[in-house]
């Protein structure tokens, strides 16, 4: 190492570009909107084979003034990892780009596709809080949302189509990666019950998918009545319309995904009170509430640098939910002291089942 101002003058600059990155941290966000709403990983999947930057611009909806500045946007998405580029010496060292694993994920028909919950997590109606943030914190509204808006998300969703249709979009394409997962590592879960109620199910993905795995099961999807208006139900699926903090329909299960994080503990612990009351028992079955959601490690816990991403992932999660819900991301002990409080007598962790979340079976 140099002198001591040398090293100085490195940290010093080290840390103007940690703060930069962070200020311009956006622009990777929407960069890969636009690249999405431009149509350009449709446009290279169809292509079926890495397909030449003049090919590509040829082939999108823009100006022809814009069409110089395709491959600046193509640069920065490949160095987030979104494409892959090769140079071609049949075409005159012209690049041309494929998708990788990620861009496949944000393709319109993929089955696992994560496009509705990009379109919702930054559309204005979301992003729009976060500038409201600083106020938020000092003054007594529920959320940067409520302040913005003059309403709860939910309230907002349930006379706002579009935001409710990217809702129910992205919660259904959560489902296959769940179920690619669940059933294989967490089969037994759901086995000896005789009926299921997925709380907050929505248009009933995984409802589908736990009623086609287990005919024998009775399963309802239950949701606030704009949510399953008009849906049909057939075989051993059935939807239901209510309010899960009035009442719950009895089961032998209770499904919460992803559910509980959306609200405060004041508000879980009702939550968990009406699961309880819900869950039919007898001496040769007994019931359980099935939740899935986010274990965040303890604030003092040693995070490797493996971990680090992951553990960011789960952070960004918990803000949101602190912006737009007034919700939270909850460590083990946080779990636990809402499963007690609600008058349940013991839970069991499979920590990180599920990528980012894990599973709780919590019994009463």
């Amino acid at each position: 190492m140099g002198s001591n101002g040398e090293y100085c003058a490195s940290k010093l600059l080290e840390s103007q570009t940690h703060v930069w990155n962070h200020i311009f941290s956006y622009i990777n966000s929407m960069s890969l909107k636009c690249a999405i709403d431009l149509g350009i990983p449709e446009a290279i999947h169809n292509y079926g084979q890495p397909m030449p930057l003049s090919q590509l611009i040829s082939s999108l909806q823009i100006h022809p003034t814009k069409s110089q500045f395709i491959h600046r946007l193509m640069r920065i998405l490949t160095h987030s990892g979104f494409f892959s580029k090769e140079i071609s010496l049949k075409s005159e060292l012209e690049s041309s780009y494929a998708l990788t694993d990620a861009s496949k994920l944000l393709l319109k028909d993929h089955p696992m596709s994560l496009s509705p919950f990009l379109s919702a997590m930054l559309d204005p109606i979301l992003t729009k809080p976060w500038y409201k943030l600083p106020a938020w914190f000092q003054n007594n509204s529920p959320t940067s949302f409520y302040m913005t808006h003059g309403m709860t998300l939910w309230d907002y969703a349930s006379l706002e189509p579009t935001l409710n249709k990217y809702f129910n979009d992205a919660m259904a394409t959560d489902t296959p990666f769940i179920t690619s997962v669940l059933f294989e590592k967490c089969k037994g879960v759901f086995e000896g019950l005789e009926s299921l109620v997925d709380v907050g199910g929505g248009t009933g993905t995984m409802t589908k998918a736990i009623a086609e795995k287990f005919p024998q099961m009775e399963c309802i999807a239950f949701d606030l009545p704009h949510a399953v208006n008009g849906l049909q139900g057939s075989g051993n699926i059935k939807y239901v319309g209510g309010d899960m903090f009035e009442s719950i329909p009895p089961s032998d299960g209770i499904l919460l995904k992803f559910i509980l994080h959306d609200w405060p503990d004041e508000k879980c612990i009702k939550i968990l009170k009406k699961c309880k009351e819900a869950i039919t028992r007898s001496k040769e079955r007994k019931g359980k509430v099935i939740v899935i959601d986010m274990v965040v490690s303890d604030d003092d816990e040693k995070i490797d640098d493996e971990d680090h991403k992951s553990i960011e992932t789960q952070l960004f999660f918990d803000m949101l939910m602190m912006v737009e819900v007034n919700g939270k991301e909850r460590n083990e002990k946080e779990w636990a002291n809402l499963i007690f409080s609600a008058g349940f007598s013991d839970y069991k962790i499979y920590f990180s089942a599920l990528g980012l979340r894990s599973l709780i079976e919590i019994f009463p």
